[in-house]
C-alpha cells in the first residue's frame, strides 16, 4: 500500500482517477499529439472544477488535506465519479488517528456454522479480506477453493483452476480488487489488509495494474456463469449478505 503509507491517499486517488478521464469525455479538445500524460492534465481538472491550478497541485501533492466538501463535489463531477466513488473520495479527508492495530482473527458464531450445514445451496462465510471462514459441503463441491482457510482473491489471481472456473475472469478480478479497496477504506493499517495487499502486489501483475487504478466498488451479487470441471457450465445467482455478528459477509450461490 505504497500510496497509503505515504499519507497522501487523497492525492493518489485524484491522480489515478484523472488519468482515466480523456479530454473528450470531459468535453475538451484532444490537444493533438502534444499530450504527455494519460487522461486529464492537472490544470484541466482545476479549470473544470473551478479552482486554481496551484490549489489543485497542493491537493495532489498532499500539501492540503482538508478541502471543503464543495471542492470535493466539484472534483467528483469533473472526474465523473459514481456514487460509490464519490463517497470514497469524501471519506479520504475524514481519516482519524488511531492506535496501532493488532491482527485479530475473525470468528463465525457456532449458530452460523449450524445454519450453513442445513442450507441446501452452496453457501460460505468470508472475512473482510475475502478469507473463507466457513463453508458448507455444497460450496466445497462447487469449488474446492471455498474451503475455510483459503482466500478468494488470492485464489482468483494465482490459482489456474480458479481462473478457469470463472467465465469472465477479467471482470471478476476487477470487481474483487475494487471491492477490496472499498472495504479497506481508511483502515489501511489493518495487519491482514497490509499482508494481503503486499503479497498480491509482489505475485500478481494483474493486481498491481488494477490496484493502481484506485477503483472502488461494492459486490452486490447477481447472475454469474462458471465452468465446473465435472458438470460443465453452471449459471446461477450469487447473493451477498452482511453478517453483523462476525464482521464478515455470507455468500450463497
Amino acid at each position: 500500500m505504497k500510496d497509503e503509507e505515504s499519507g497522501n491517499r487523497l492525492g493518489s486517488y485524484l491522480r489515478a482517477r484523472r488519468e482515466l478521464v480523456s479530454p473528450a469525455q470531459a468535453g475538451l479538445p484532444p490537444g493533438g499529439g502534444n499530450r504527455r500524460v494519460p487522461g486529464l492534465r492537472r490544470e484541466e481538472v482545476a479549470l473544470l472544477a473551478g479552482i486554481s491550478p496551484d490549489y489543485y497541485l497542493r491537493l495532489e501533492r498532499g500539501r492540503d488535506k482538508n478541502p471543503s466538501p464543495q471542492v470535493l463535489e466539484s472534483l467528483a463531477r469533473v472526474l465523473q465519479l459514481d456514487d460509490i466513488e464519490r463517497t470514497y473520495l469524501l471519506g479520504l479527508t475524514a481519516a482519524r488517528p488511531r492506535a496501532p492495530r493488532r491482527k485479530r482473527p475473525e470468528h463465525v458464531p457456532p449458530r452460523v456454522h449450524e445454519l450453513l450445514a442445513h442450507l441446501q445451496i452452496p453457501a460460505f462465510i468470508e472475512g473482510r479480506a475475502f478469507d473463507v471462514l466457513a463453508s458448507n459441503s455444497m460450496a466445497i463441491a462447487l469449488s474446492p477453493r471455498l474451503r475455510p482457510g483459503l482466500n478468494r482473491l488470492r485464489s482468483l489471481l494465482l490459482d489456474p483452476e480458479e481462473q478457469a472456473f470463472h467465465q469472465d475472469w477479467t471482470k471478476a478480478t476487477a470487481d474483487f480488487i475494487a471491492a477490496l479497496r472499498t472495504t479497506i477504506g481508511d483502515d489501511t493499517d489493518n495487519p491482514r489488509f497490509v499482508e494481503l495487499v503486499g503479497e498480491l502486489a509482489l505475485s500478481s501483475q494483474r493486481f498491481r495494474t488494477l490496484w493502481a487504478r484506485h477503483d472502488v466498488r461494492s459486490l452486490d451479487g447477481g447472475t454469474t456463469t462458471v465452468h465446473h470441471p465435472v458438470v460443465g457450465e453452471l449459471r446461477g445467482f450469487v447473493h451477498f449478505q452482511q453478517q453483523r455478528l462476525s464482521t464478515s459477509s455470507g455468500s450463497s450461490w
